[in-house]
């Protein structure tokens, strides 16, 4: 099995923290929709003979697109792949997007799941955002889809921001529980290079985020998730028993992908892949019958600290036994780098696996990084 990821370039405005590849315009949408539809044809072989269990659109805005555009997309991948019965087709989405009309026309597809970005219910935190919505929008798009018969929907929050005091923050997370929403990834606001945030902090527009604030309404959130049942199955992602993103826990125990649109990342096992991040110069390549993309091949310590990177992010953990199948005797050496950080408390190891501590997912990346190859 493997997963497509589509990523719509395309935006109404930028939020303030985001440096996804997108565009605010859509004067080239209709363009940029054949070009989608004929990389899929271009990278039919990338995959080999793998079948599809996940079709996921991200971006940008996916909510975006009309019926029309959604079916046209799925149709093509099956034209060139086979999928499966049962598949789980994600369509990220903006709450402002999903009117009635629109949840009542994606009936009409096969999109099964949506991702709404909703991010906070405070209309003083989504305008500090940048963010299209507001609170209220938030709230109705969730409960439009469950009345439409949706009832797979996963909702993104945003915490360690300085206007989130704790008791907005639990607010939030209240408000998710009693919308009986069964799926949350949340994240922490982080300040990327290019970004308005990064200038506002910089000018002394906006005070600077604090890392103790995050650390805190982190843990918050995992005591609360896990005090409605849900299960931390990854360091940023919550969900009740059967409602885990089958898509990016594919990523997670990696399972292949082939990623489409500018900007989007593939892996096949042996090479990854990405689209070059330019909207007019992919269209232009993908025109002219040539995928615009680099690829890397990947060494055996390649893999091996991919491995080692994306399974302690969950509560599989790391596998000895696996990391051996990449490199015969590599666990011992791993064993060794593993020391400190056991005794310290950020990891644990049992039955030959290694996880995270609740210490330890607070410094998941430097853990990792401590562990490579």
């Amino acid at each position: 099995m493997a997963g497509i990821y589509i990523h719509i370039p395309f935006c109404k405005q930028a939020c303030h923290y985001c440096d996804f590849h997108f565009s605010t315009s859509l004067k080239y949408k209709d363009e940029m929709i054949a070009a989608l539809i004929a990389e899929i044809a271009l990278q039919k072989d990338y995959l080999g003979q793998e079948s599809i269990s996940t079709i996921y659109f991200g971006g940008g805005t996916p909510s975006l697109l009309d019926i029309k555009e959604i079916n046209q997309i799925i149709d093509q991948i099956g034209k060139f792949f086979h999928i499966e019965s049962g598949a789980e087709v994600t369509l990220e989405a903006n709450p402002d997007d999903l009117n009635t009309a629109k949840v009542s026309a994606l009936k009409q597809t096969a999109v099964n799941r949506f991702s709404i970005g909703i991010q906070s219910f405070f209309d003083d935190d989504l305008i500090w955002m940048n963010r299209a919505h507001r609170a209220n929008e938030a709230e109705a798009s969730v409960k439009r889809a469950q009345d439409a018969g949706f009832e797979n929907i996963t909702v993104d929050l945003i915490f360690g921001y300085p206007l989130l005091t704790d008791a907005k923050w639990k607010h939030n997370m209240d408000t998710v529980f009693n919308l009986q929403i069964p799926h949350v990834s949340a994240y922490s606001m982080t300040v990327e290079p290019k970004t308005a945030l990064a200038a506002f902090i910089r000018k002394k527009y906006y005070p600077p985020l604090n890392d103790q604030q995050s650390a805190e309404q982190f843990l918050q959130l995992a005591d609360a998730m896990q005090q409605h049942g849900f299960e931390h199955y990854e360091i940023s992602n919550y969900a009740l028993p059967g409602h885990h993103s089958r898509h990016n826990t594919n990523y997670w125990r990696g399972v292949k992908y082939l990623g489409i649109g500018p900007s989007a990342h593939s892996f096949n096992g042996e090479t990854r892949q990405w689209d070059l991040a330019n909207n007019a110069v992919y269209m232009k390549e993908i025109g002219l019958g040539k995928v615009p993309a680099e690829t890397e091949v990947l060494t055996e310590t390649d893999r091996l600290n991919e491995y080692i990177m994306t399974s302690l992010r969950t509560m599989w953990g790391l596998d000895l036994e696996k990391l051996n199948v990449i490199a015969k005797g590599s666990s011992d050496d791993l064993l060794k780098e593993a020391e400190e950080p056991l005794e310290k408390g950020l990891i644990k190891l049992e039955n030959n696996i290694i996880t995270l501590t609740r210490e330890g997912q607070l410094y998941a990346d430097q853990v990792a990084a401590d562990l490579f190859f």
